[in-house]
């Protein structure tokens, strides 16, 4: 039997790596900059082609290359960040790996002009799908400029699914950010299909921030600085009034790399507890320094999961500077106890008598006068008497004390009777969930409806009893309601009497403008005011009282992330994400006539069983499940 291990070409390789390094184009870019930067640029400029798909292109001016050097940039594992094990525990550098550029050119067209300031000639490569087809010396300024066209050119499954421009464009914003912040004194512009996106000057940390998310934070940022043997923490935390259910602005660096750590994010909002609601988030920006040696980075390709050898101390100075912070600038709050020179409060002593005064209402009082409430009043008052004895009125304690004992033996009765109960039931099989449901109106009308926690409505049927949910009910039918009223054209705008103004992020603004017409399909009036912000001037007919802010950011959001590209899918997203905010709440109280017309309204619907993202709405429990409950 001949041999069935064989090494894999290295192009094979290369696309395995890519698949891993470079997952759309916001990738190429991240690995790009953080070359640049470590080649000392100072200043970074990015254009774009449609969305990166056709052309990423990245001029610096930082060191160069040599022809030598720019050759083997391209080969696997080939760096000059690293020459041993060890230098993997003290890294000073952004990338280490050697795998970007080789993982780059083995998915696209890649063209590389560089020149050295030491060197009187630049050279040219190019290189496509890991081939080098040519090398060749060309006139160039000091500096690198890369040029990666027809990204993912030849791996087409990949290709397919990256997501609508717009999508992939906000992804390449949020990566910019990212590099822009903590590298603020470098000076970057981003361009895409011609027009200017960002042009950002060096400067401090606060005016990066400022130039990035507006001028709004100015007035936010809360400086947040300390200094300890295990880290050194510096950047702005945002007043807890700016807190946002979305689109929060949070940013965590370490030695100059953007991280993701849930430990250390949970250690700031802790710092906020009892100063926003729970379903806010605090914006901020920190950046961490520690020593090299107590970071591992060589964890995820993405570098961005860092593991700390000082978890739990790091933890715990983290959330004392925040809290430190809130405290200095009066926004967190603070009990003083300092008793010293305070005013003595008099305490009355037990053996005095307060007497409170008495009044007999006579037959003719009426409680509803406050004219003949007032006068009588008044009467008794004047007629009191202090030195008159107070009235004490006869009580039989011991007569009490035994009600309190029989009541509360029945209580114990009636409990041990609910517990055996409740046993009897989690013994018994559980409830039936029916894939399909064929209930008749008729058959439901004639019962009385029971509302149970403001939650679940419970109607009688001639095979058991049926549990609806009510807020998943009411999803289902404002859905339905959505998709047929736009099949038709018919959605109606209800137009605000006060518009609101609804401010986005750059990324957030891009989504928004692909998706307009979607977005006014379904009723909503929205107006450009500039400055990436809103005017909000009508809502879909119907649906008046939701968080309209919140409704759009929520329909942005899920368009980001699901990146549906087919109009129709697209317009899905957004009537489903209006349909839940529209809908019952939980908690609500109906009455039978509304819990008559939601029940009559989800059973005409054709798929009443399961709200549009799967969720269960109907259960039926049967006769024969009810029976064994009693048995």
């Amino acid at each position: 039997m001949s041999d069935v291990i064989k090494l894999l070409p290295d192009s094979v390789a290369n696309q395995i790596a890519a698949g891993e390094v470079i997952q759309r184009p916001a990738s190429v870019i991240k690995e790009l900059v953080e070359n640049s930067i470590d080649a000392g640029a100072t200043s970074i400029q990015i254009v774009l082609k449609d969305a990166g798909r056709t052309l990423i292109q990245v001029i610096d001016n930082g060191a160069g290359m040599s022809e030598t050097d720019a050759r083997l940039s391209f080969e696997r594992h080939s760096t000059s960040k690293i020459r041993k094990v060890a230098d993997l525990f003290s890294l000073h550098t952004m990338g280490f790996r050697g795998e970007a550029l080789a993982s780059i050119a083995a998915i696209s067209h890649v063209e590389l002009r560089t020149q050295r300031k030491e060197d009187s000639i630049g050279t040219m490569l190019v290189v496509e799908a890991s081939k080098c087809l040519s090398q060749e010396p060309v006139a160039y300024g000091v500096g690198s400029n890369f040029m990666i066209k027809n990204i993912f050119f030849n791996v087409p499954a990949r290709r397919k699914f990256l997501k609508n421009n717009q999508v992939e464009l906000s992804n390449i914003v949020r990566e910019f950010e990212r590099l822009a912040l903590v590298n603020h004194n470098t000076e970057f512009k981003l361009i895409h299909n011609g027009a200017t996106m960002f042009e950002l000057l060096p400067g401090n940390f606060k005016q990066r921030v400022v130039s990035l998310f507006g001028r709004a934070f100015e007035t936010q940022l809360i400086p947040v600085s300390l200094d300890t043997t295990l880290i050194r923490i510096e950047g702005f935390v945002c007043k807890p009034e700016n807190a946002r259910k979305r689109n929060q602005q949070q940013f965590m660096f370490v030695n100059g790399r953007y991280m993701r750590h849930p430990y250390f994010h949970k250690a700031i909002t802790s710092s906020y507890d009892q100063l926003i609601q729970t379903i806010e988030q605090p914006n901020y920006f920190l950046n961490f320094t520690v020593d090299p040696d107590t970071i591992d980075i060589n964890i995820h390709p993405t570098k961005t999961e860092i593991k700390f050898e000082n978890e739990q101390s790091i933890w715990q100075i983290i959330m004392a500077a925040v809290k430190e912070t809130l405290g200095k600038f009066s926004v967190a709050p603070s009990i003083d106890f300092d008793t010293e020179g305070a005013p003595e409060i008099p305490v009355f002593n037990k053996e005095r008598v307060t007497i409170t005064p008495t009044i007999d209402l006579d037959p003719s009082y009426n409680p509803f006068s406050s004219v003949s409430s007032s006068k009588t009043t008044e009467s008794k008052l004047n007629n009191y008497n202090p030195q008159e004895p107070k009235k004490v009125v006869n009580q039989d304690w011991q007569k009490l004390y035994n009600s309190f004992l029989d009541t509360k033996e029945e209580s114990f009765e009636e409990a041990q009777q609910s517990t055996i109960v409740e046993s009897k039931m989690s013994k018994c099989s559980t409830v039936e969930t029916i894939p399909s449901l064929s209930i008749s109106l008729e058959e439901t009308q004639t019962s009385v409806l029971l509302q149970i926690r403001g939650r679940y409505i419970l109607s009688q049927i001639k095979s058991g009893l049926m549990m609806i949910d009510q807020h998943r009910a009411h999803i289902r039918i404002l859905f339905d309601r959505f998709i047929a009223q736009q099949s038709v054209g018919s959605i109606v705008s209800q137009r605000v009497l006060f518009p609101d103004v609804l401010h986005l992020s750059v990324s957030q603004n891009l989504i928004l403008e692909e998706m307009l017409s979607q977005i006014q399909s379904v009723g909503f009036d929205l107006s450009f005011l500039g400055d990436n912000s809103w005017a909000i001037n009508g809502v879909p007919a119907g649906v008046e009282n939701i968080d309209v802010k919140d409704t759009l950011l929520e329909v942005i959001d899920s368009i980001k992330n699901g990146g549906e590209s087919i109009e129709s899918k697209i317009y899905e997203h957004i009537a489903l994400v209006v349909s839940k905010k529209a809908a019952i709440p939980y908690g609500k109280s109906l009455t039978q006539e509304e819990m008559d017309t939601l029940q009559s309204d989800l059973l005409q619907l054709p798929k009443p069983n399961y709200t549009p993202d799967g969720k269960l709405i109907i259960n039926i429990m049967t006769i024969d499940n009810i029976n064994k409950i009693f048995q």
